[in-house]
Order: structure tokens, then C-alpha cells, then sequence
């Protein structure tokens, strides 16, 4: 047994990397920081274009990086070897979201950092990139939050008598701005407005008042996460 072990590893022990064992940690710390990288995309993500493959493969880049690095130390015939399969096998795969892109980056150097044995660089890299994204994310770092909702309204009772419905927004809404005016005949009017709300967890209430304002023939609300951010 000892002998077949030995045939096994013959060529291992040989490598820059020493025993097996070592090989062995930087594998199973690659794995662990993939699992950080998996759940830090998993708790950031906020948009449309999730996927639980993509996720799967922040976990497992790391290991494989890791493990080239591990295959490529001290030995520069191994390391043009397997430039000339990355070369043959091409990856087509478009990313939806640019901040993936980032995320396969922050995998990979994890992995060549840990496949190098730079374990204490590896591990407070992880934690410093996976404290920015989370701080990105708790702050919306980048979002311009200047409404919360858009309220679309046919007014029929015409440009002179607007005041009326002018105070039912000022009450509900800190800051109002009209987006759009387009006039339907001589006193119907179709106006959308931009509101951000004194209480946003009572845009049901507004939209009650306004169904009860004369002078209004239609009305649609509409959260700010239902738009597209311009």
C-alpha cells in the first residue's frame, strides 16, 4: 500500500508545493474562500439577472485557480502546457450584469493568491473586498434616490383648477416634479409626476385621496423599483 501511495505522489513531492498536505490546505482554503465570495454576491445581488449556476461557479473558480497555480509552481514546461489549453478552450459566456465581472475577478486572484501560499494575503483580501461590496450594498453606493414613486393622472377640469390637485401631492410628498404634460382636448390633461413621499409606506393612502378628487378621470401609481433608473 505504502508503495502504490508513493508511485501516487512520487512527482508531487518532488514540486515546490512539498507533501500533499499542503496541497491539500491550499485546495480546501480556496474552498472556503469561494463559499465567502458565493454568499457575498448571493446577500449583495439586487437586480433581475440572478443565477444559481453562475453563483456555483464563484465557489468552485477559486479551487481551479488554485489548483493551477499549484500545477504551474517551479515548472515552466507544465505552466506553457496549460497556457495552451486555456488557449484552445474559449469561454463565450455573456455576463448580464457588469458587477459580475468583478466578482470573477475577486475568484480568481483569490485563487491564485491561495495556489501561491500566500494564505494571509488571500484571507484579508477576502475579507476587505467582501466588507466593500456589503458596504455598497447596505449604502446603495451609486443609486440616486430621488423619487419614490410615479404617479400617472388624467386630469379633467383643466390647467386652471391643477392647485387642487397640486396641494393633495404637497401633503403626501416632500419633493414633486412633473415628468410629462400631454393634452388629450381643452380640459383633459394626462400629467405624470415624480414623488418622493413623506412616508413611503403610505403611497396606498395617497392613491385613495386621488381617486377621491374631483376632477380626476384616471389615476396609476407606480414604485420607484418598477421603473428603470435614468
Amino acid at each position: 500500500m505504502s508503495e502504490i501511495a508513493e508511485m501516487l505522489f512520487r512527482g508531487d513531492l518532488g514540486s515546490p508545493m512539498g507533501r500533499p498536505e499542503t496541497a491539500l490546505l491550499v485546495l480546501a482554503l480556496a474552498f472556503c474562500i469561494g463559499h465567502v465570495i458565493g454568499w457575498v454576491y448571493i446577500w449583495t445581488h439586487m437586480g433581475l439577472s440572478y443565477s444559481q449556476m453562475f453563483t456555483a461557479s464563484l465557489l468552485v473558480m477559486p479551487v481551479i485557480v488554485a489548483l493551477v497555480m499549484i500545477l504551474m509552481a517551479g515548472n515552466i514546461i507544465v505552466a506553457f502546457g496549460l497556457f495552451a489549453v486555456f488557449a484552445v478552450v474559449r469561454f463565450r459566456n455573456v455576463l448580464k450584469d457588469t458587477r459580475d465581472t468583478s466578482f470573477i475577478l475577486w475568484a480568481i486572484v483569490e485563487g491564485m493568491a491561495v495556489g501561491t501560499q500566500r494564505f494571509s494575503t488571500a484571507i484579508m483580501g477576502c475579507l476587505a473586498i467582501a466588507l466593500v461590496f456589503l458596504y455598497m450594498r447596505f449604502v446603495s453606493f451609486g443609486g440616486r434616490h430621488r423619487y419614490d414613486v410615479i404617479l400617472s393622472v388624467q386630469w379633467t377640469d383643466g390647467l386652471d383648477s391643477i392647485a387642487r390637485l397640486k396641494s393633495v401631492l404637497h401633503r403626501h410628498s416632500v419633493r414633486t416634479q412633473l415628468a410629462s404634460q400631454r393634452d388629450l382636448d381643452d380640459n383633459n390633461l394626462d400629467l405624470s409626476y415624480r414623488l418622493q413621499l413623506r412616508d413611503p409606506s403610505r403611497s396606498r393612502e395617497l392613491l385613495s385621496e386621488l381617486r377621491d378628487t374631483p376632477g380626476i378621470a384616471r389615476v396609476s401609481l407606480y414604485h420607484r423599483e418598477d421603473e428603470s433608473e435614468v
